[in-house]
């Protein structure tokens, strides 16, 4: 294979930039190709054994890469949550997929710990990849990169040091308590990780896709609309075995999330589907096409299977290979992976986040693409049209939100 002429120039920037500094941040935007531009710029290094953490659903696709460009290096490609499965072996260089995945604050997570047992294990020079750096907070940025020993935030000893220079640090009153709220990062952090960051937009790639999104509505069972009504008027529905209880704005809103998808979960955690009418309205409208579905609730995946049976699958291999339709809950899916193959997208329902919404939709995009149809599967008179005026305007849906439109729905 040959690189495009851009990623020919990123990989020989990164090769000075992890030179001098041990590591490079490819702020790459999604079908840019990231993965074998970092892989390039480890054959460059002259890299002979690459970690490569990923997420489960893009392994595959990794290892395609892999083996189109055949570099010369050893690579063992895992997820993140499998990292305590790799067996003590020296690895001189280690690729972050999708990085900004470990960048919760205030505490690291799990995924960041793990992370940086590894690098302080190994002492191998990094790279990592992430279309959306810092998608909600510029403080996300720090548990990225505080595991890598020349980090420009090395001298503040933990994330709460770091605030004190790098965040403007305020108060929030959640349920009566007032809390500490870290997520007003400053400029400042963008700014010191500039000498590290190389960034290319899909535009800049000379991508000229366009997508056409269209909002379809569903008319729901009138069994799914007394239950999402008498939920709102009682906030609790005891039946024969189960219990829906929404004693809390938090409990309601995603109840009436799930209810007018036609799924639920009960208070005793176990689930169940209540209408098929979403999935049946989607197998009728694409049935003559190879569709990738975006699900947000577990049920609703059943839902799916129940109507379209042998048709679909959740097995990105399955999908490119075969006839079949793939669906894919939207977190999982929204990043690292391609449903190129697809004719269009369709989702069964809608996530809260922002985020969700611009990363989930770009799963088809190609350099050579020049449409992309993406389906929107709402209910009538159901929660979703509010959701989905939220995340277009790039903001989450909130309580704050919900609480605004429960009048109206």
């Amino acid at each position: 294979m040959k690189f495009r002429d851009y990623q020919k120039s990123i990989i020989s920037k990164g090769i000075d930039v992890v030179g001098e500094y041990g590591f490079v941040y490819l702020a790459m935007e999604v079908r840019t190709g990231k993965t074998l531009t970092s892989m390039g710029i480890a054959q460059g290094m002259g890299a002979k054994s690459v970690l490569f953490i990923t997420k489960k659903k893009a392994i595959s696709s990794i290892v395609s890469d892999y083996n189109l460009l055949n570099p010369s290096f050893e690579i063992e490609i895992i997820n993140y949550e499998s990292l305590h499965k790799i067996k003590p072996k020296l690895y001189d260089l280690v690729i972050l997929d999708e990085a900004h995945g470990i960048g919760a604050f205030p505490k690291p997570s799990k995924r960041a710990k793990d992370v940086k047992f590894i690098i302080q294990k190994n002492e191998p020079m990094v790279i990592l990849l992430s279309g959306t750096p810092t998608p909600e907070s510029y403080s996300q940025m720090y548990h990225q990169v505080y595991a890598i020993p020349g980090n420009p935030f090395r001298q503040h000893k933990n994330f709460y040091r770091f605030c004190d220079t790098h965040v403007n640090v305020t108060q929030r009153i959640i349920n009566g308590l007032s809390i500490r709220d870290y997520s007003k990062g400053k400029e400042s952090i963008m700014d010191a990780m500039q000498p590290f960051f190389l960034s290319y937009s899909q535009k800049e790639a000379g991508f000229k896709v366009q997508t056409n999104e269209k909002v379809m509505h569903v008319k729901m069972s009138p069994f799914t609309y007394n239950l999402a009504n008498k939920l709102k008027n009682d906030l609790v529905v005891q039946g024969k075995e189960e219990v829906i209880l929404a004693d809390t704005p938090v409990k309601l809103m995603m109840k009436l999330h799930q209810i007018y998808s036609g799924t639920v979960k009960f208070e005793s955690g176990s689930s169940q589907i209540l209408d098929l009418s979403k999935a049946q309205f989607i197998y009728k409208s694409f049935k003559n096409k190879k569709i990738g579905i975006f699900y947000k609730f577990k049920q609703e995946l059943l839902a799916l299977k129940k109507v379209f049976q042998d048709s679909i699958t959740t097995e990105l291999d399955d999908f490119v290979s075969g006839g079949k339709s793939i669906a894919l809950q939207i977190i999982s899916g929204r990043e690292g992976i391609s449903l190129r193959q697809a004719d269009c997208l369709v989702y069964y329902n809608i996530d809260f986040s922002a985020t969700s919404y611009w990363q989930s939709r770009d799963r088809m995009t190609t350099k050579n693409r020049l449409k992309n149809d993406v389906y929107w599967i709402f209910s009538k008179g159901g929660i979703e049209d509010q959701i989905y005026k939220a995340v277009i305007g790039k903001k989450d849906y909130t309580l704050k939100h919900f609480k605004k439109d429960l009048l109206s729905i």
